[in-house]
């Protein structure tokens, strides 16, 4: 081989072993990385408040670099909104129309799906996320909004429009609950504020409190 295409090969080649020196990771290490961090905030924000919990303490249970948080949450209300998507939202991922059964009335798919999704509300810290919203809600109104628009503004969406479907279906007796699909939810606030702030020493069983308002709202004359 000539020494000038030798030379250029020996520099393609140098050119490409640095570039996968400074590719960056791969989307799948960055999801997990991110997943990672997010788990570690729920941790934090659970053992210390919001006001305490700190970007630097995040980075050192999820094992990565300081900084790294940062690539992914620009501020703490940034990370906070992470953790509502991923572990609480994400635990109604399940309770969506589109889940439901063909020959499924609204009132067995409800019941299949809601009462799954608030089965784990205390054991893996839902419930204890709502009541730091509900603490801290008035020092940080930032962490109301978050809740609000990410969980609950979603959900009432989403119990509202298969309501208006089991009012048409003859499944409701009238329009009411389409219209306040807020007293669906009742129950799950209930038991979280019960448990969580009014009477730890006496908790109520959400999903059983959940399961006998669904008796009364398809209850048959």
């Amino acid at each position: 081989m000539p020494k000038a295409a030798a030379n250029r090969e020996k520099l393609l080649n140098a050119g490409l072993r640095k570039e996968v020196r400074t590719r960056g990771p791969s989307p799948e290490k960055t999801a997990q990385t991110r997943c990672a961090v997010v788990s570690a905030a729920l941790v934090e924000f659970l053992e210390k408040g919001f006001a305490d919990a700190t970007m630097e303490s995040v980075a050192r249970r999820a094992g990565v670099a300081k900084g790294t948080p940062y690539r992914y949450f620009p501020t703490k209300e940034a990370l906070f909104s992470g953790v509502v998507q991923q572990e609480i939202a994400g635990a109604f991922i399940g309770f969506d129309a589109s889940q439901r059964e063909t020959s499924e009335s609204i009132e067995a798919f409800l019941r299949r799906s809601i009462l799954a999704a608030t089965k784990d509300i205390e054991r893996k810290g839902r419930a204890a996320i709502a009541r730091l919203v509900i603490v801290e809600g008035v020092r940080f109104p930032a962490l109301v909004e978050i809740y609000r628009l990410e969980m609950i503004d979603p959900l009432l969406d989403r119990i509202r429009r298969l309501l208006a479907e089991a009012r048409q279906a003859g499944e409701l007796r009238n329009d009411l609950l389409v219209h306040h699909p807020h007293l669906v939810l009742a129950p799950i606030l209930t038991g979280i504020i019960n448990n969580q702030l009014l009477d730890t020493a006496h908790p109520l069983d959400i999903p059983s409190l959940l399961e006998m308002q669904l008796d009364l709202i398809f209850q048959r004359n």
